[in-house]
């Protein structure tokens, strides 16, 4: 399990309460994707149903349940049954809450305690949202919900109002540089400085980012938004640089790059006009990125339009939300 620097503050809120009279039974661990908060909700967890005398199993353990995306239908569920891989659903489902709330009828299995885990729990579906409230307001005896979020503003007010809030802050430059140091010790100084720069303080995307080796492109971004794409090359190397084949990942982190990189450099100019401009070619990479699963991933189309909104950004170019 990885080592992380910033939960020092987290361990000491969430072992006071644990010493506490009485432990309240709902905690949302609240961050950035990327700050290990999974990590810790499983460290946490094993350290409230551990008790005194009763052995506990070093893997999976019977009194920890963790509910994350289920499969997306029949088919999947049946692949997931047979122990084939299978494609997940997008959301967590109402199903799933209740399956476990089925499992909560009976006491736990080694000790007195049980945790339940909702990962990400901001991606509850409405009608498992308020199946879960129900849990939250009347818990069984000896019950506890960590609930992993990384936009807890997508909760219900509900759900935040029975629940106690740890918060994980981001990493600093030097913690993330180590952090990727310890994990590849052989990326170059310019893949990191680039993961780095563009993670903003996760090392989740500091890691994918090192991982896909995009300081090139890196490179490339800027100089589209500073100087646009006056010899129309520009996007078709972009293009080349992430490649005709690049999977959903890849694209992915390019785009987070790019989103990255357009802030960096709004908050950087001087000129208000330019930081408009930069501004909205951010929204549009964040609208881009959440449409491009129904581009039915025609990679051309996605790094075309990439490109076309990065050039659109630089300063002597049409605002970026215009379109001819």
């Amino acid at each position: 399990m990885t080592d992380w620097p910033n939960h020092e503050t987290a361990w000491r809120e969430w072992r006071t309460a644990m010493a506490g009279a009485r432990m309240h039974h709902g905690w949302i661990l609240a961050g950035k994707a990327g700050l290990g908060k999974h990590d810790f909700a499983l460290a946490a967890a094993r350290e409230l149903v551990a008790q005194e005398g009763v052995p506990q199993p070093p893997g999976e353990h019977p009194d920890i349940l963790h509910l994350t995306y289920g499969p997306k239908d029949d088919k999947a569920e049946r692949a997931a049954a047979d122990g084939k891989d299978y494609e997940r659903a997008r959301s967590i489902r109402v199903k799933q809450i209740r399956a476990m709330q089925k499992r909560l009828t009976t006491r736990p299995t080694l000790g007195e305690r049980r945790v339940v885990i909702i990962d990400p729990a901001d991606d509850m579906e409405v009608s498992a949202s308020n199946a879960l409230l129900k849990s939250l307001e009347e818990p069984p005896q000896g019950t506890f919900f960590m609930l992993v979020t990384h936009r807890p503003a997508r909760l219900l007010p509900t759900i935040r109002s029975r629940c106690r809030v740890l918060r994980f802050p981001t990493l600093t430059d030097l913690q993330l540089e180590n952090m990727l140091k310890a994990e590849d010790a052989t990326a170059t100084d310019a893949a990191r400085e680039a993961a780095i720069h563009a993670a903003e303080g996760s090392y989740g995307a500091a890691l994918r980012f090192a991982e896909q080796d995009l300081a090139p492109i890196a490179g490339l971004i800027r100089n589209l938004i500073s100087a646009g794409d006056p010899k129309l090359t520009a996007r078709a190397e972009l293009a080349k640089m992430i490649g005709p084949r690049a999977g959903r990942e890849r694209l992915q982190a390019v785009m987070e790059l790019a989103q990255a990189i357009v802030a960096d450099a709004a908050r950087a100019t001087t000129s208000s006009a330019h930081s408009a401009q930069l501004a909205d070619t951010h929204s549009e990479l964040i609208a881009l990125a959440a449409q491009a699963p129904n581009y039915n991933f025609d990679t051309g189309l996605l790094t075309l339009e990439i490109g076309t909104l990065l050039m659109r950004a630089a300063p002597a170019s049409a605002p970026a939300h215009v379109r001819n």
